[in-house]
Formats: C-alpha cells, sequence, structure tokens
C-alpha cells in the first residue's frame, strides 16, 4: 500500500480515464470504469468508510471465484503485491477475519492482481461469496515509509490537488499502476471525467498529509477528453 513519488521525468502519453492493459472489470477496477461521468469528489472517498475510521488500512479487494476449488482473484494494493498473504488476520468491513493460505500472480500481467488460496475456503461457492469483499489491516501493523517520498495508499486517496496558484482542481480517487510507475488518478472540481497523473515530482512537487493537499502541476489539458483518430483516406 506504500507509494512512491519519483523523480523521473515521464513524457510518454497519459492514458485515458478507463484505458491500461491491466484494467479488469473487478473489485474497485469496475468502479472507476463507470468514472466517465465521475461523481464530485466529495462523494468518491470522503468521509471514509466505517473500517477507515475505526483506523483501519484498504490492502486489498476480493474479485471472481477463480476454478472450482475455492480460489479468487484478488487485487492487493501492498507495495509488493504478494506482501499482503503476510498480514493476517485481514479484515472486512463487517469484521469477519480472513487468512491467506497462499497468493500467486493472476494471469494477464497485471502485477497487483493475483489468485489467492483462503484459509477455509474450499468450494466455489464460498468463492463466489467473497466477491467485492474489502481488506483492511489495523493501520499500527504496518511499517511506517521508508522514506520521504513514500506514502501510504491510503493516505494519498481523497487528498485534494492545487496547482501552483492554489486553486483546488480535483480529488485523488485512486493510484494506479500499470507498469510504468505510480499513476494520481484525478477527479476534477465540479465534476468530469477522471484523469491521471504521474506521480513524479516534476507534477507534483509537494504532498502535505498532514494538509491533507497536494500541489501538482498538471499540464493544462489534463482534463481534456481524448479525440478520435481521423479517419484515414483508405477507410473512407
Amino acid at each position: 500500500m506504500k507509494r512512491g513519488r519519483s523523480n523521473k521525468q515521464d513524457l510518454r502519453p497519459l492514458p485515458n480515464a478507463g484505458e491500461g492493459a491491466s484494467r479488469v472489470s473487478e473489485g474497485r477496477e469496475r468502479g472507476r470504469a463507470q468514472s466517465k461521468n465521475a461523481p464530485s469528489p466529495g462523494s468518491l472517498r470522503l468521509p471514509p468508510s466505517p473500517a477507515e475510521g475505526r483506523g483501519l488500512v484498504l490492502v486489498g479487494e476480493f474479485g471472481r471465484a477463480h476454478g472450482l476449488k475455492g480460489e479468487v482473484r484478488l487485487k492487493s494494493h501492498t507495495g509488493d503485491p504478494q506482501a499482503i498473504a503476510g498480514y493476517k488476520p485481514l479484515i472486512a468491513s463487517n469484521g469477519k477475519t480472513f487468512s491467506l493460505k497462499n497468493v500467486r500472480p493472476a494471469p494477464g500481467g497485471a502485477p497487483d492482481l493475483l489468485i489467492a488460496i483462503v484459509d477455509g475456503v474450499t468450494t466455489r461457492e464460498a468463492s463466489e461469496a467473497l466477491n467485492r469483499v474489502q481488506l483492511y489491516v489495523e493501520r499500527d501493523k504496518l511499517p511506517p515509509p521508508d522514506e520521504e517520498d513514500e506514502f501510504l495508499l491510503a493516505d494519498l486517496i481523497g487528498l485534494s490537488i492545487q496547482n501552483e496558484a492554489g486553486e483546488i482542481i480535483g480529488t485523488v480517487v485512486d493510484v494506479p499502476n500499470y507498469g510504468g510507475g505510480d499513476l494520481l488518478e484525478i477527479a476534477p472540481v465540479p465534476s468530469g471525467p477522471t484523469a491521471f497523473l504521474p506521480f513524479t515530482k516534476a507534477f507534483v512537487p509537494s504532498v502535505d498529509v498532514t494538509e491533507k493537499r497536494i500541489i501538482a502541476a498538471p499540464p493544462d489539458d489534463l482534463f481534456e477528453q481524448a479525440k478520435p483518430a481521423p479517419e484515414s483516406e483508405d477507410e473512407a
């Protein structure tokens, strides 16, 4: 669940909301796929869930059942995705606890998607019942960030984004990583499709978790929708 701010200057085109080969329609990804008409930032993550209000930090979410023997897909939010298996117990928002016996990367290449064997879950029916169950750990069981530019994912989500003129332009709703570095997914003010900003010092010069704000230097067209490619003369 740690996210590091990089010194790299990423010049690649930013993905559009909903893009990314690693994105799948499960877990929190499903909700984000609907963000083409995102609700206002204030309704996305605030107030915190009852679990987070109890000092719990979100570290993962079960997805669809996998196979017939009780395995289940799992989206991990830990820095090392497979490290989620080392946190015991994992606590659901209803207080039920889970323990992971084994995890392995899920097919498809997305680093944060796993196949999990859950202690006591041995049938497909039982694993299907886990779909969309979010998993938390107690905050005081988490190691502190190792470096100045490392942050807990839970501390970044919900922070307001200001431009360098001090204007609030959006709120962080997720911090995905598609293999090229962490990205801030930002819901604009007052509403609209989300956009992605590389989580680098060039684009994000200041992060103040205590004051719950991020100072960003986004491109002017951050929230502009990508235009469809013109049809070639051969296709006309």
